[in-house]
């Protein structure tokens, strides 16, 4: 189940037609094989009981007030997420001990390696690791 502004479906005060059918998937969802995937601008408008079972996080670039919400990273990279290049992403998940930053090819939606080169070198490292695969 994917889900858009997770914050206006599941808020942390108040209630929705559905809150509570997202706090029991975010529960016990993946043991029944549903999986709960939201997206939103502001972590702190999300009820707790849904973001506590989340197993997997992906933050972007948020804003400062937002940042207290990321228990899950350290402090110094909680400041790195308030300047962070668009793009780039840091995830947390429960098989690595640590946040690891990653970063989606620009533009996001290039399904060619065409769209994605900036000069022919960058044509030459990608033919060789489209060989190494």
């Amino acid at each position: 189940m994917v889900l858009d502004e997770l914050n206006k479906y599941a808020p942390r005060s108040g209630g929705s037609p559905i809150k509570s059918l997202l706090v029991d998937i975010a529960a016990r969802g993946r043991s029944l094989g549903v999986i709960l995937i939201g997206a939103q601008q502001n972590p702190s408008g999300v009820d707790r009981d849904i973001t506590n079972n989340a197993a997997l996080e992906v933050v972007g670039q948020l804003k400062a007030s937002e940042s207290s919400e990321l228990g899950f990273l350290p402090a110094a990279m909680r400041a790195r997420a308030q300047i962070i290049a668009p793009g780039t992403m840091i995830t947390s998940q429960p098989l690595l001990p640590a946040p690891v930053p990653i970063r989606f090819p620009f533009p996001p939606y290039a399904t060619r390696v065409s769209e994605v080169l900036g000069s022919a070198a960058d044509d030459a490292e990608a033919r060789a690791l489209l060989e190494d695969m």
